[in-house]
């Protein structure tokens, strides 16, 4: 069974950690959440549930506009093949969220430590971080550094690698990432 909201703010208490959390109506795409700008400070993020070739699970983590090169990250996180979008069913199964509100926050779902989470090196460049707190409703804010404590306190070691390419360098935006589970749009 899955954690609830609540179930999480109560596991990140015990960690000392006290997000700053927003409520709002369902936000599903990086587009729409951009209307938040202003009300809800730090980097805003999109998460992108991958899998490899074998079928090994990956959670990348970038800022909202950073550009992605799927082809070049297996190498980078010692991935097999090339990514592909992970099903809803992965997602539901291993995050215990449903699409709309993909998070590393569902990392505390993942008891068997199925999924590899991979957050981008510019993300972690910010002081504070917005993520939904496995609902699509809400956006939580917390510190950089109480991303990595409840991260390893879920028994995931994330893996920080430059991820996204620089913002002069990029063609191409991705806003629509930030829950996508299958074909991106």
């Amino acid at each position: 069974m899955s954690v609830t909201p609540d179930d999480l703010f109560a596991f990140l208490a015990r960690l000392g950690i006290t997000p700053a959390t927003a409520t709002h109506p369902p936000l599903y795409t990086v587009a729409e959440s951009q209307a938040l700008r202003g009300l809800i400070p730090g980097g805003h993020t999109k998460n992108l549930f991958l899998k490899d070739r074998k079928g090994r699970l990956f959670l990348l983590v970038a800022l909202e506009d950073a550009a992605i090169d799927l082809k070049a990250l297996p190498p980078l996180v010692g991935a097999s093949g090339k990514f592909s979008f992970a099903s809803a069913d992965l997602l539901r199964q291993h995050l215990g969220v449903e699409p709309g509100s993909v998070t590393p926050f569902g990392a505390i779902n993942d008891r068997d430590g199925a999924v590899t989470i991979v957050l981008d090196a510019a993300l972690m460049e910010h002081e504070r971080l917005n993520f939904h707190p496995l609902v699509n409703t809400m956006t939580s804010t917390i510190a950089r550094e109480e991303l990595l404590a409840f991260l390893r306190a879920t028994g995931h070691e994330p893996l920080i690698v430059a991820a996204s390419r620089p913002q002069a360098a990029r063609e191409a935006r991705s806003d629509d990432c930030q829950t996508h589970v299958g074909t991106p749009s």
